[in-house]
C-alpha cells in the first residue's frame, strides 16, 4: 500500500491550500482516512478524518476553516484549507486506518506567511 500527497506549499495567511491523498495497492477494511499534522517540536496530532460512512471529525482549531472529502472510486482524500494561519504551519500526513494497521505518507509541507 502506497500513499502519494500532494498540494503542499507556500501561502499567505488567509490563503487557501488543497491536499490530495490518492492510496495504490490491495486494501481490505478501510476504516478511515484521514490528515494529521507535525509543526516543529510538537506531537503529530489529527487534522480531520472521513470514515468509509461518510462521517467526518475535526479537530477545533480548524473546524470551520478546513474541509475533508473522499474520492472511494479513486482511493483519494482531500483536504481543503481556506483562512490558513501561521499556527496551521507543519508536515502534513495522509493517514490510511484499517482494521490491523494504520499506513502513512511521506508528509507534504505546508508554510502560511504572516
Amino acid at each position: 500500500v502506497q500513499l502519494v500527497e500532494s498540494g503542499g506549499g507556500l501561502v499567505q495567511a488567509g490563503g487557501s491550500l488543497r491536499l490530495s491523498c490518492a492510496a495504490s495497492g490491495i486494501i481490505f477494511n478501510i476504516n478511515a482516512m484521514g490528515w494529521y499534522r507535525q509543526a516543529p517540536g510538537k506531537q503529530r496530532e489529527l487534522v480531520a478524518a472521513i470514515t468509509s460512512g461518510g462521517s467526518t471529525n475535526y479537530a477545533d482549531s480548524v473546524k470551520g476553516r478546513f474541509t475533508i472529502s473522499r474520492d472511494n472510486a479513486k482511493s483519494t482524500v482531500y483536504l481543503q484549507m481556506n483562512s490558513l494561519e501561521p499556527e496551521d504551519t507543519a508536515v502534513y500526513y495522509c493517514n490510511l486506518h484499517t482494521v490491523v494497521v494504520d499506513y502513512w505518507g511521506q508528509g507534504t509541507q505546508v508554510t502560511v506567511s504572516s
